[in-house]
């Protein structure tokens, strides 16, 4: 499928560039100018491409690149529920394009696994009018569709790698441009509820020891819960809970 094969429900409005910085880069410079919601940033390549915490994110041709701008009418703290929100509908997406008996899982906060390697990543970046409102919202997505980062802190896969046939940038735009339309109106309309109850089914590593890298902390426990609100519930060793809002997850209890 070619870029000019790709129909996206009306909300969106497609922004197709060859190369750029970053798409999130993009966006914002669309939002700061008063772009409307809905306006989607697709980069088939990235020169400056980035994950959380300001990590590289290796971006050649082949992978799918997107930025997408929102307006949210709610508080800071529940719109990064839109993370979420964006894993499930990428999940939903690849759920039919994926090898058969292939192994699609949630790893907290914000990656999405294929077959236990990072597959996809999402980065969420916003701007706030006060405390308690958000100018706009840019929702960012890597797919590893043709090709996958060596080195990585959390082993990486890709599509092709994982035998899933063909899939082009395109195809998986337009699959999860339908499913997030689909679960961003049922965020909007019944809360986090239904949403949090999807990503428990794919949360990977609920109930097993895990370590949780803070900004300035290591902590070590067990995957208890994702809560409410989404935040990571770590069961400590004196049978404490601890709520994590941020950081990063490894399995098995050892970073």
């Amino acid at each position: 499928m070619t870029r000019e094969d790709v129909q996206l429900p009306p909300a969106f409005r497609l922004v197709v560039l060859d190369e750029v910085d970053s798409t999130n880069d993009e966006a914002r410079r669309l939002a700061e100018g008063g772009a409307e919601e809905g306006a989607l940033v697709w980069g088939l390549s990235q020169r400056k491409g980035r994950g959380r915490r300001g990590r590289d994110w290796a971006s050649p041709e082949g992978n799918l690149y997107i930025s997408l701008l929102l307006r949210p009418d709610c508080a800071p703290r529940e719109a990064a529920q839109l993370s979420f929100v964006a894993a499930m509908a990428l999940t939903g997406a690849l759920t039919v394009l994926v090898a058969p008996h292939s192994q699609i899982d949630f790893k907290w906060p914000n990656d999405v696994l294929l077959n236990g390697s990072k597959v996809a990543g999402i980065l969420l970046e916003a701007s706030t009018t006060g405390p308690d409102a958000l100018d706009w919202l840019i929702v960012g997505m890597g797919v590893n569709i043709a090709s996958a980062p060596e080195g990585s802190t959390y082993p990486a896969t890709s599509l092709r790698a994982e035998s899933c046939g063909e899939v082009t940038p395109g195809e998986l735009l337009e699959g999860f441009a339908r499913h997030f339309q689909a679960r961003a109106s049922t965020w909007v309309e019944d809360g986090f509820a239904p949403i949090r109850e999807e990503v428990m089914r794919y949360a990977k590593g609920v109930g097993e020891a895990i370590t949780v890298t803070l900004d300035d902390e290591t902590i070590e426990g067990i995957f208890a819960d994702i809560d409410e609100t989404g935040a990571l519930i770590v069961e400590m060793g004196d049978g404490s809970l601890r709520t994590v809002h941020t950081g990063d997850v490894f399995f098995g209890g050892a970073a």
